[in-house]
C-alpha cells in the first residue's frame, strides 16, 4: 500500500511516488492531471498510461469490480477495453489502477462511421448474452415521472429558444420496460468511445458504472453519442427488440432535456456545448 500524505486527495508528489512503486521498470514518467482545476482523480502518466484513483470505499469497490468485468469481457469483444498495468491501494481502503492507454480519439471529436456502428452492434450483442462477474442489478426507470419532468424542461427550453429548429419535442407514449436484462456499460457517452481515423470504434473506456439491467439504457447512451438514428440501427443489429430501441431513445430525449434545463436554470455545471450537442443528437428524427 502506498502511504499517501493526504489521504482524501493525493498531491502530484504523491502520484509520482505511487507511479514509481506501481511501475518500477519505468523511469521518471511525467504525471499531469487529465482535467484542469479542482481535485484530480485521473492522471496522465507519460504517454502510455492513465492513472485512475478512487476517492472513497464505494468508488474503490466499483473500480475493483470494473477490473474483473473488463478481464471477463475482453476475450469476447471485438473492440478493446483498457488493461490494467498495475493496481492496488493508494491509501487505506482506496484503490487505484494504472491503465494502458488505447488508441483513438473521443467520439465527441470524431464521427463513428458505418464500420464503427457495426463495432457497436457487436459490443451490444455480446453484452446482451454475456455472462459476467457479479454486478449490481438496476431496475428499469419509471418513465411516467421522467416524462413529466422532461415535459416541464422542454416547455421552458422551447420558450427560451433552446430547442433547435426542426426538432420535434413530443416525448410520445412511453413504451413498456423490456422484459429482458443485459450487462450494461451504463455510461456510453461519447467521451467513453474511442474512434479511429477510419471511423471504427477502437476502444470503450470507463466500465465503473456497469450493472445488469434494462438494455435500453445503453441505447440511450449511444443516442447521446452517435445520434438517435444510429443508436436505433445499432440496437437492431445487436438483436434487440424494436421496443428496446424505442425506449432507449425516449430515455435519451428525456435525459437530455432535463440535463440542459438543470444546467441553464439549476446547479449543474456540465459544459453547455456538450449538453446542446447531446440534445440535438438524441432528438434527431
Amino acid at each position: 500500500m502506498h502511504a499517501c500524505t493526504t489521504p482524501d486527495q493525493p498531491t502530484a508528489a504523491d502520484v509520482r511516488d505511487l507511479v514509481r512503486e506501481a511501475l518500477p521498470r519505468e523511469r521518471n514518467l511525467p504525471v499531469a492531471p487529465v482535467d484542469e482545476g479542482g481535485e484530480h482523480s485521473t492522471w496522465w502518466v507519460g504517454d502510455r498510461y492513465v492513472l485512475r484513483i478512487a476517492p472513497d470505499a464505494d468508488a474503490s469497490a466499483r473500480q475493483r469490480r470494473e477490473l474483473a468485468l473488463r478481464d471477463a469481457l475482453r476475450p469476447l469483444l471485438s473492440v478493446d477495453v483498457p488493461a490494467s498495468a498495475a493496481s492496488g491501494s493508494w491509501a487505506r481502503g482506496r484503490a487505484y489502477t494504472v491503465d494502458v492507454r488505447l488508441p483513438g480519439v473521443s467520439a465527441e471529436r470524431r464521427a463513428v462511421g458505418p464500420e464503427g456502428e457495426r463495432d457497436l452492434a457487436r459490443l451490444l450483442g455480446v453484452l446482451r448474452t454475456a455472462g459476467a462477474p457479479p454486478l449490481p442489478v438496476a431496475a428499469p426507470r419509471a418513465l411516467d415521472a421522467l416524462g413529466a419532468a422532461a415535459g416541464r424542461a422542454l416547455a421552458r427550453l422551447a420558450a427560451d429558444g433552446e430547442i433547435p429548429g426542426g426538432l420535434a419535442v413530443d416525448t410520445g407514449a412511453a413504451p413498456a420496460p423490456a422484459a429482458a436484462t443485459a450487462v450494461l456499460h451504463n455510461d456510453l457517452k461519447g467521451e467513453h468511445l474511442l474512434v479511429s481515423a477510419a471511423g471504427r470504434v477502437s476502444g470503450v473506456l470507463d466500465w465503473a458504472d456497469a450493472v445488469v439491467g434494462d438494455p435500453a439504457e445503453d441505447v440511450a447512451g449511444l443516442a447521446l453519442s452517435v445520434g438517435a438514428a444510429a443508436a436505433a440501427r445499432v440496437a437492431a443489429a445487436a438483436g434487440h427488440a424494436r421496443a428496446v430501441a424505442e425506449r432507449g431513445l425516449l430515455l435519451a430525449r428525456c435525459d437530455t432535456a432535463i440535463r440542459l434545463a438543470d444546467r441553464l436554470y439549476g446547479d449543474d455545471d456540465s459544459p453547455l456545448p456538450l449538453l446542446r450537442a447531446q440534445l440535438t443528437r438524441a432528438w434527431e428524427r
